[in-house]
């Protein structure tokens, strides 16, 4: 009898070893996502990798950050006397003012294509524009609570040492704090105190600054142009660039190959990397990086041709719904012959593993600079899949760490952003009078708090009898040890996959999961620049 009671148990558990294997994996995210860094004005640098608070880390390398730069998840990217601009694959932007840092912590990509984007602001004001396709997840933290969008929406938000800021220029935007979720509509703004969750203001947005000014006519022009590169390229698909090939250069019908590009100024003896450095990546290897304002589309999508009557050009492919499923460290080969090393523009006739049809228009070193090498009859040019060990110089140059700043939250009603630039000036911006002043009722730094009623305390004001104001003291530019940077798991809305209804804020413990119903595969990027 026991023996017979065996058999049952064993088919069971293989039964289940069986529907077990039958059942679909569930999807496992890809970190296989590459942002670029558009535009850089003045003073920028990043870090590859980062172990808490990266102002604070002491033994973080940083490097010089230039245009043109992959982002990976777990880069750092801070301004000093500049400011800067994130371009992602779906048009997404995130707009950087002088002396922030932001950090990518999260830049997922699902089986089915939805992206998820968890960003978090270090210190600083930066903007955000966001477009997401369906089931994509975009959102910022910045000291105590998360800004999430599932929708199209602008925002900013401002990171201070005792609290943060948000406002919703466009869209509407949910706002997670460890107690409740907050629905923001444009046109609204919410103040939080840092470790206070209670002290939660809404406002009205104020009135914008020169950061703002500044994002509103990059954004502008880049959707203009866009929409005017878009219109040569036969793809329903967005990829971020496309503005640059429209300000910066001009498409042409060339026989067999359409509409191809090319950039202005170049003439017949100029070729494709022959101005930009080779990056290493750890994932991707060796990855160019163009000094050229136009290069990243031409050099990491699409191929080359070479034409008598204009020279080289580029021919437009190789977009997608996202990720990196056709982005390429470089869209050229890389040959040798003998000690010469270098790399051969892709051709679209070219075929894996076998000589490139543009070796006949020369080898362009692999240094990226000097006249490209002739390729003679009788040289024997070797395919590589990579450049051989010690053929290039690595890295980019060694950049100093971003200095934390001094920053208060000031009046959270009245729309005033005080910011203390340094540790014995203290600058106050005011919306209403369009014009920065330092005045006696400057908030001070250490004075003691008072509570309005709008429930967030500012500073105290220094007195007005005092002739002279006093710098303040040396404040301690750690991080309130109540703060968490940590944004929130990845959720998304079962019930509106592009975002919450309108009106409804479910709190912060009731937020439901992902929909167990497959996500449908992302819809086409609109033609425009989704701005």
């Amino acid at each position: 009898m026991k023996s017979r009671s065996v058999f049952p148990v064993l088919a069971l558990g293989a039964l289940l070893l069986l529907s077990a294997a039958a059942r679909p994996a569930a999807a496992r995210p890809s970190h296989a996502r590459i942002v670029r860094l558009s535009l850089v004005q003045g003073d920028a640098r990043f870090t590859r990798s980062v172990h808490g608070d990266p102002l604070a880390d002491q033994h973080t390398a940083w490097e010089a950050a230039i245009a043109n730069l992959p982002i990976r998840q777990g880069y750092v990217l801070s301004t000093a006397h500049g400011r800067a601009e994130v371009e992602f694959e779906s048009g997404a932007t995130a707009y950087l003012d002088e002396n922030t840092a932001v950090e990518f912590y999260d830049l997922s990509l699902d089986d089915d294509g939805a992206r998820t984007t968890r960003l978090i602001l270090r210190q600083g004001s930066a903007s955000f524009h966001v477009q997401p396709a369906r089931g994509d997840l975009f959102s910022v933290t910045g000291g105590d609570f998360t800004a999430q969008a599932e929708s199209r929406a602008a925002f900013r938000m401002d990171n201070y040492d005792d609290g943060s800021t948000i406002g919703v220029e466009k869209g509407r935007v949910t706002v997670l704090a460890k107690s409740k979720t907050t629905a923001l509509e444009k046109g609204q703004s919410l103040s939080m105190r840092a470790g206070d969750d209670g002290s939660a203001s809404i406002a009205r947005l104020s009135a914008g600054d020169a950061f703002d000014k500044w994002v509103s006519a990059r954004s502008e022009s880049v959707t203009s142009a866009s929409n005017s590169a878009l219109q040569y390229v036969s793809s329903p698909y967005y990829s971020s660039g496309f503005a640059d090939l429209y300000t910066y250069g001009a498409f042409v019908s060339y026989s067999g190959y359409g509409n191809c590009w090319r950039p202005f100024g170049m003439g017949l003896g100029w070729s494709p990397f022959s101005s930009g450095q080779w990056v290493f990546d750890s994932l991707q290897g060796w990855t160019w990086v163009s000094f050229e304002p136009w290069g990243w589309l031409p050099y990491h999508f699409g191929s080359w041709v070479f034409s008598p009557a204009y020279g080289w050009l580029w021919v437009p492919g190789g977009f997608g719904t996202g990720g990196m499923t056709y982005w390429r460290p470089a869209t050229a080969v890389w040959v040798r012959s003998g000690g010469s090393v270098g790399v051969v523009p892709v051709h679209p006739l070219d075929t894996h593993g076998k000589t490139p049809v543009n070796l006949t228009q020369g080898v362009i070193p692999a240094t990226g600079t000097g006249t490209p090498l002739v390729a003679g009859a009788g040289d024997k040019w070797k395919v590589l899949k990579a450049p051989p060990q010690g053929a290039l110089a690595s890295g980019l140059a060694a950049s100093a760490p971003p200095a934390r700043l001094s920053r208060i939250l000031g009046t959270g009603t009245s729309g005033v952003r005080a910011v203390s630039a340094g540790r014995d000036s203290s600058i106050v911006y005011d919306p209403r009078e369009h014009r920065f002043s330092s005045a006696a009722n400057t908030p001070a730094i250490n004075a003691p708090a008072r509570a309005p009623s709008s429930g967030i305390a500012p500073p105290a004001t220094r007195s007005a009898e005092r002739r002279q104001i006093a710098p303040p003291p040396v404040r301690t530019f750690a991080p309130p040890p109540a703060r968490s940077y940590a944004p929130p798991a990845p959720s998304r809305s079962a019930s509106a996959p592009r975002g919450p209804s309108a009106g409804s804020a479910p709190s912060f413990g009731q937020r439901s999961g992902p929909s167990s119903a497959p996500r449908s595969a992302p819809p086409p990027a609109p033609s425009a620049r989704p701005h």
